[in-house]
């Protein structure tokens, strides 16, 4: 049982924002995942639209079809039952291609030094030194060898918010650069606080890159076979375990992607949050074993 502190605040005529913690962790976004899946099963009368993040979710509706406060007292009962509920949830874990220390990322970063921490070094160089690393690669080790969390999808469409399943003084942190650039590649590896994203287009943004996947996450034209019929690979829940690649494989996968015939590894699993807690690094080692059959 998770315990039960929501706070919610109208915002606008047709929002209710519902705060589930103070702070990021599994718990909260659990109780969130929880609530905002039972809201759209029951198919309220007048909810538009219900969206979830890692500590809060938001519900969308329409005030001429259901009163403000009768919304209210209805959420409230649900998260309730949300707090209550087992910490458990069907999901599915994927693997993610990354080539670290990429040319791409690694020519953004030139144009933009002015704006960084620290100039005369790179994004994975200064994410290494303050999170207590020697080396670079013990640094991108960290970083893959565990799983993440796929907290909640969105701001740009198709991006993933991405938390580390590790206990938290182990997680990765760093801030995002002092002033943003004009300019990140598609399908750059971001990181700003305790979150990695992956930036679904090309666009300005902030977080510091650590390299880029040849894996479409986004496609709005024609989405690959492993989408199931969606724009947007990713979806709240889902658990996903970067890989590190080099070149050579990141212009296979890039041309089989192109060909619609990448196919990443992806196993149906259940996580249980209470097994997690026991053992965190035993837990994770069995996730990754099941989506590798080993």
């Amino acid at each position: 049982m998770i315990e039960n502190s929501t706070r919610f605040s109208f915002g606008g005529d047709e929002h209710l924002l519902c705060e589930c913690s103070e702070e990021m962790s599994l718990q909260s976004f659990f109780k969130s995942l929880s609530a905002t899946t039972r809201i759209k099963q029951l198919g309220i009368p007048g909810v538009v639209e219900v969206c979830g993040g890692n500590a809060a979710y938001l519900v969308r509706f329409n005030p001429d079809e259901i009163h403000p406060n009768d919304l209210l007292e209805r959420i409230k009962e649900i998260d309730e039952e949300a707090a209550k509920a087992e910490p458990v949830v069907e999901t599915r874990i994927t693997e993610i291609p990354v080539y670290y220390q990429d040319p791409w990322t690694a020519e953004t970063m030139k144009q933009f030094r002015d704006r960084h921490q620290t100039p005369e070094s790179t994004d994975l160089e200064y994410a290494a030194e303050i999170n207590g690393f020697h080396s670079v690669g013990e640094f991108i080790k960290a970083h893959h060898e565990s799983p993440w969390f796929v907290s909640q999808v969105g701001f740009v469409c198709g991006v993933p918010w991405l938390y580390q399943m590790v206990d938290r003084e182990r997680q990765i942190q760093v801030p995002k650069y002092v002033r943003p650039r004009t300019d990140t590649p598609r399908h750059t590896i971001g990181h700003g606080g305790c979150f990695a994203a992956i930036y679904a287009v090309r666009g300005a943004g902030g977080y510091q890159m650590f390299g880029i996947t040849p894996m479409p996450i986004f496609e709005p034209n024609e989405p690959t076979t492993y989408f199931e019929g969606s724009m947007v690979f990713s979806k709240p829940g889902d658990i996903v375990k970067f890989r590190p690649i080099e070149r050579a494989e990141y212009d296979e996968i890039v041309k089989l992607s192109e060909e619609g015939k990448y196919n990443p590894p992806i196993k149906e699993v259940i996580f249980d949050l209470r097994e997690f807690n026991k053992n965190t690094d035993e837990y994770n080692k069995g996730l990754v074993e099941k989506l590798y059959d080993i």
